[in-house]
């Protein structure tokens, strides 16, 4: 019977050192538990998403030299770890050293090679999609077999180890390599014709809401299939690429031969697994036991995400602007969540336009979470700034020109002076940051501030849409066991309330019908085939539209005419594929949790929106049909209205 254990390890980007002292600690208490096989994440020295820190060598050759020392303290017990592996006799295409992301065995201060000779195995399959760019810094197996007029086959080798006079013939494969559903070869399927006993998944593979599901769905299949058992070993930490924050929830999961789940530890915690196998009987068992997790991963994600972010920066106060409303309210308590009341400063800078309704919800959601409390009136900045402006006279060489400001800029004044001018010197005095409270639907669409609403050093919540802010402030309430979040802020109108336009008190507030415009927006973005207008407009020709969405409102109910669809429909687009990439792109970091994120996983282009001439032919036919009560909208060279 052969001892295995897991480490779910909290690996720190970039920091080599810090994340072998972990190693060498786990290497020491493993040994102590007797454990034959200790096996780490992918890239745990180094971490995954660290950028062009690759292409330091100074980086690498430190990799090398605590891989080593890594193996140096594998006394009498077999280690494998994920690190960077470097062929000095190689470059790639661009003239830097060749690297490979590899897995590695080590016992007694040696490496141990695969069947093939090598001392190491080569991830086979490199993603580059989504957030993902593993093709920028490392070879993939198949670039090596290509060049040496090799097959994958040949050099895609699993490794023998002898225990105690027992013979394990383990196949080692890298995250990527077992989600092969759409690749065109298989490693998985290769090590399993080339009589393995059991397989190693090394990962490095952030959360988002869904993925666990389809990797048991994917694995079990696979592992079905070839009648092979499987350990998957994940990390936990936070890497952020500039503009998106990952977190890692481990989740070290166990399959036997018919691809059923059979353990599976507990996510984003420090679970040290052990686990025994039979190798004649291929069969694999949890010393404890560990039930699959069953529950809602959104808030244990985001309570994780925003504990190891603010640690990352060394921030420990946080200040936050509450409205009363529903965004800055689930700001308020998931902060209130990972940090002490008295780490918090909730403010409220409210105008002649925000309601007595609105001020006495922030205060009681300040009173609720125990949190200190300020009320600041901005009306006097915002007139001295408008005073200051307004009716300025410019002078040029030919006349002098006025200025006069909109209702939208006064609008735009306020958003920018509670955040640049008020928060944001309140964060600093009182020694900490400040957020941004934005949510994905309004990030969508730039309905938010630059410079004003959407400033902040991250945006917490700004994954998640409109509906999901609501649902999490339901589900920070059961966390409190109590409703931290008045019952009020949940039915009151959504409003920035920055004019009269927005009063509350008159039933007035955002121009977004959430619930149909969330998943509208979805659509544009999420979808591994991403929508445009071109499809919507067929979907709603087709009266098929609700369901395609997924939206909970029937579409007639919203626009009673053709021409109020298209009208919608193409001023959100205008603005989805406008300006508000250049506000995304200015944006702060945000902690990512869904399909895709804005940020570096969906990447955009500040270019005009554009209607395809499907799109136009349908538009104009549906036009021109009749039975409306306005004319047709004119469509412009550039496609828009």
């Amino acid at each position: 019977m052969i001892r295995i254990s897991t480490v779910q390890l909290s690996v720190i980007p970039g920091n080599i050192r810090a994340n072998f002292e972990q190693m060498e600690r786990e290497i020491q208490n493993a040994r102590k538990q007797n454990t034959d096989i200790l096996i780490f994440p992918e890239l745990c020295l180094s971490g995954y998403m660290i950028g062009d820190l690759w292409e330091q060598n100074a980086f690498l050759r430190e990799c090398e030299r605590y891989g080593q020392k890594i193996a140096d303290a594998a006394e009498n017990i077999i280690v494998i770890f994920g690190n960077i592996a470097v062929d000095p006799k190689k470059k790639n295409n661009d003239g830097r050293v060749r690297k490979y992301n590899a897995a590695f065995a080590a016992c007694n201060g040696q490496f141990l090679k695969n069947d093939r000779g090598l001392s190491y195995t080569i991830k086979t399959l490199l993603p580059d999609y989504r957030q993902f760019d593993d093709k920028r810094h490392f070879t993939s197996l198949p670039e090596l077999a290509a060049e040496e007029n090799q097959s994958v086959y040949s050099l895609l080798a699993p490794f023998t180890f002898t225990i105690r006079q027992e013979t394990l013939r383990a196949g080692i494969v890298l995250c990527e390599d077992s989600w092969d559903e759409n690749a065109r070869l298989s490693p998985m399927e290769i090590l399993s014709e080339k009589n393995i006993d059991i397989l190693f998944n090394l990962s490095a593979s952030p959360f988002t809401l869904e993925k666990n599901d389809k990797r048991h769905r994917l694995f079990s299949a696979s592992l079905s299939r070839l009648g092979c058992p499987m350990l998957y070993i994940n990390r936990r930490g936070l890497e952020n690429n500039g503009k998106d924050c990952y977190t890692y929830d481990g989740m070290t999961a166990a399959y036997d031969p018919k691809g059923t789940l059979l353990a599976e530890a507990v996510p984003y915690q420090e679970e040290h697994s052990c686990f025994s196998f039979d190798i004649a009987a291929k069969k694999l068992a949890a010393e404890q036991e560990m039930k699959p997790f069953a529950g809602d991963m959104l808030l244990p994600a985001l309570r994780y995400g925003l504990k190891e972010f603010l640690s990352a920066i060394h921030a420990g106060r946080v200040v936050i602007g509450i409205s009363g409303g529903i965004d800055s309210a689930v700001n308020a308590a998931l902060y209130r969540s990972v940090l002490p009341a008295e780490n918090l400063l909730l403010v409220n800078t409210p105008t002649r336009f925000n309601s007595e309704t609105t001020k006495n919800l922030a205060r009681r959601l300040a009173e609720n979470l125990e949190a200190p409390f300020v009320e600041l009136p901005i009306d006097s900045f915002i007139n001295e700034t408008v005073s200051q402006i307004d009716d300025l006279q410019i002078p040029s060489p030919s006349d002098m020109k006025t200025l006069h400001l909109t209702g939208f800029m006064k609008e735009n004044i306020q958003a920018r002076d509670r955040s640049t001018r008020i928060l944001a010197t309140l964060s600093s005095a009182f020694g900490g940051i400040f957020t941004c409270n934005a949510n994905k639907t309004e990030l969508t669409v730039g309905y938010g501030t630059l410079y004003g609403d959407l400033s902040g050093a991250l945006a917490a919540t700004a994954d998640l849409w409109k509906h999901q802010i609501y649902a999490l402030g339901r589900t920070l309430n059961r966390y409190f066991d109590k409703n931290m979040i008045p019952d009020e802020i949940f039915t009151v109108r959504p409003s920035a309330e920055l004019s009269e336009n927005q009063d509350i008190t008159k039933g007035l507030g955002d121009p977004l019908i959430y619930e149909y415009h969330d998943f509208l927006f979805r659509s544009f973005i999420e979808p591994w085939n991403r929508i445009t207008p071109e499809e919507i407009l067929t979907w709603y020709s087709e009266n098929c539209l609700e369901e395609k969405l997924g939206t909970p409102v029937s579409i007639k109910s919203i626009f009673k005419t053709h021409h109020d669809f298209i009208t919608d429909l193409e001023k959100w687009w205008n603005l989805f594929a406008g300006f508000a990439v250049a506000k995304r792109i200015q944006a702060p970091p945000l902690l990512a949790v869904s399909r895709r994120p804005y940020g570096y996983d969906l990447r955009e282009s500040q270019i005009a929106p554009y209607y395809t001439d499907t799109y136009i032919h349908l538009k104009n036919s549906l036009l021109s049909n009749g039975g409306y009560r306005t004319k047709s909208v004119a469509v412009n060279a550039d496609g828009s209205s």
